[in-house]
């Protein structure tokens, strides 16, 4: 994965890397900010009344590492060629996993707006997708790695649990903007930010949504710090991504007072340089949602 190493270095150019790789005769995706390396597959040991997409555990290079069979998660059935498989690993909400997929082709360099939203007629609650990238005739699907992770173990995601041991909070009337392009994170974060006392918020699925709506506030005439006291974005978001929304806010004389917080999975030693570079106030790793609040607290307008 040494190519990934260029786009490490970039900031807010709306683009990505994706790792293209096959379940059956379906081809998927994954951002190459997630994956570590790609591996044939070891002999992975079964654990007694794991989740049954959970295929085990191995070790590698001293970790001992979960192994979660893909094909499984989707539904799908098991690989024609084993021999062919390759396990997938990855980082995010700082934890190492292996994905177990049947075959790994190459990598794409997109822009976030090639990537569609699912269409609610074929995406319905239980759907792992958050993007359809039409490339060469042919049709990729970004798969929504973290909540096939949280549908295994409820506790690696954001819970109210978290918020409630800051204790008893007043109402707050801070304005937030949040963008977001999973329908499960957004509700989590709904419930978890009004637990923490935030009355008004406002939820985007992505960031040019978000973009639009704080131009205009500008464009009609009010002053945005009346109307928006912080922006909390996501990274990982079609048609405009975290770090570009960011970026786009700060460079806009009009807009550069608001803060903007990034609440990513992706923020990890390596990757919070991009953020700093586009100008963001803050950066909390997901799903550490009480940090968030105190963050809140202490940087909104």
């Amino acid at each position: 994965m040494e190519h990934k190493k260029g786009i490490l270095l970039e900031s807010g150019t709306n683009e990505l890397e994706i790792v293209e790789f096959g379940i059956g005769k379906n081809k998927f995706g994954i951002n190459v900010i997630k994956v570590k390396e790609i591996i044939n597959p070891v002999p992975v040991i079964q654990v007694p009344h794991a989740h049954n997409n959970v295929e085990g555990i191995i070790e590698l290079r001293g970790e001992v590492l979960p192994v979660v069979n893909v094909a499984t998660a989707l539904g799908f059935p098991p690989s024609e060629h084993p021999q062919q498989d390759k396990f997938i690993v990855a980082e995010f909400n700082k934890q190492k996993i292996v994905f177990h997929v049947h075959s790994v082709t190459q990598i794409h360099r997109i822009s976030w707006d090639q990537i569609e939203k699912p269409s609610e007629m074929y995406q319905g609650p239980d759907s792992q997708i958050i993007g359809v990238i039409k490339l060469n005739g042919e049709m990729i699907l970004l798969l929504d790695f973290e909540k096939i992770v949280v549908e295994i173990n409820p506790e690696t995601g954001i819970n109210v649990q978290q918020v409630q041991k800051l204790g008893k909070r007043e109402r707050s009337n801070k304005r937030l903007v949040v963008a977001e392009d999973s329908p499960l994170l957004r509700k989590l974060l709904h419930d978890t930010l009004k637990e923490a006392g935030f009355q008004y918020i406002e939820f985007f699925e992505n960031g040019s949504d978000a973009l639009n709506y704080l131009e205009n506030i500008v464009q009609s005439g009010k002053n945005i710090v009346d109307e928006v006291q912080l922006v909390i974005t996501d990274i990982e978001m079609p048609q405009m991504d975290g770090h570009h929304l960011t970026k786009r806010i700060k460079n806009n004389h009009e807009l550069t007072k608001v803060p903007v917080v990034i609440f990513s999975s992706l923020i990890t030693d390596d990757l919070r340089h991009k953020g700093q570079m586009v100008g963001a106030d803050a950066q909390v790793s997901k799903p550490e949602i009480a940090e968030l609040v105190l963050l809140i607290d202490k940087i909104s307008l």
